[in-house]
């Protein structure tokens, strides 16, 4: 493209108290005369209801009313002309206001499946009706203001979890219900986004050998239809900590690095929240599981035990 966005910093992550900072490249076979050089920053919630997690009447409403977060339209030139080559404009824009007071909440940037938060710089250099904008969009990662983040480190707070044959809910194959089996730990409850979740894991027995085990992380995504509730928990990444039969007794650290994009501060706002859970999930040998799909995680296999925890995430310094 004959136009791009360079930011100040490379991995484009600012605060709303800080100045959107970057310059307007532009590579141009000849010269061209302009109108102006408009940016436009866009923020906003988008928020869609899939058919599978709402009824007939909520799949209809398809993709709602984005919640309108900044929209801010800056003129940094006026009339002018560009030569050939290249040619690099700076510029400088603050993204909250203080004289102005903003509809929403500035959120942090995240990537869900129902639930989209994002941030664009769009820069267009205007160039009169009979000539088409020159135009390019980049996205830019925005997360709490600083001034709004405790002082102090935010001490991990974790939760015992307890898994045996009783505890499952769903039906198990023969031999574990009889045999029967014991896992226990703690884990994470609440964390900063910046720290691994953290934990330890420990097989104290097993009737049936473990094949793996694994720590789901999910979020679930609700939106507010009318005076419903749709909601839809989705899985984010999946962490192996353990391969094989595990040696019982022997105490299994936890240490799962959080993906930035796709997750964000425990939300509660009125028209949506995102929240987040993990799930302790303990594969146990069996033929049946290679003869039947894959398991999903509102219906588990016979062959599965799972433990699920809150999990609430948050912006420390």
């Amino acid at each position: 493209m004959p136009i791009e966005i360079k930011l100040s910093r490379f991995n484009r992550t600012y605060s709303p108290d800080e100045p959107l900072e970057g310059k307007v490249v532009a590579r141009l076979s000849s010269a061209i005369s302009y109108q102006s050089i408009r940016l436009t920053i866009n923020g906003a919630v988008n928020l869609q209801v899939r058919g599978g997690s709402a009824g007939v009447v909520e799949s209809l409403y398809g993709t709602i009313k984005p919640v309108q977060i900044v929209k801010r339209v800056v003129d940094i030139q006026s009339y002018g002309k560009m030569g050939s080559g290249m040619t690099e404009i700076t510029f400088s824009v603050i993204l909250k206001d203080p004289k102005e007071e903003n509809l929403e909440k500035f959120y942090e940037t995240f990537h869900g499946g129902n639930i989209n938060i994002q941030y664009l710089l769009t820069v267009d250099i205007v160039r009169g009706y009979l000539h088409k904008p020159l135009s390019a969009t980049v996205e830019f990662i925005v997360e709490s203001e600083k001034d709004n983040l405790p002082q102090k480190p935010i001490s991990p707070e974790m939760a015992m979890f307890y898994i045996t044959q009783d505890t499952q809910r769903h039906t198990l194959l023969h031999e574990l219900k009889s045999g029967g089996f014991r896992v226990m730990g703690k884990i994470c409850t609440q964390c900063s986004l910046t720290d691994p979740i953290g934990g330890e894991l420990t097989v104290e027995a097993s009737a049936v050998p473990i094949q793996s085990i694994d720590i789901n992380l999910l979020r679930m995504e609700s939106i507010l239809i009318g005076e419903k509730i749709a909601t839809e928990s989705s899985l984010i990444q999946t962490t192996q900590i353990a391969d094989g039969d595990v040696c019982r007794g022997m105490t299994l650290p936890i240490y799962i690095i959080l993906p930035r994009l796709l997750t964000c501060p425990t939300i509660f706002a009125g028209p949506f929240s995102v929240e987040f859970k993990v799930s302790i999930v303990i594969t146990f040998q069996s033929d049946l599981s290679k003869k039947q799909p894959k398991a999903d995680l509102k219906h588990p296999k016979p062959w599965l035990a799972t433990q699920s925890v809150p999990l609430e995430l948050v912006r420390a310094m």
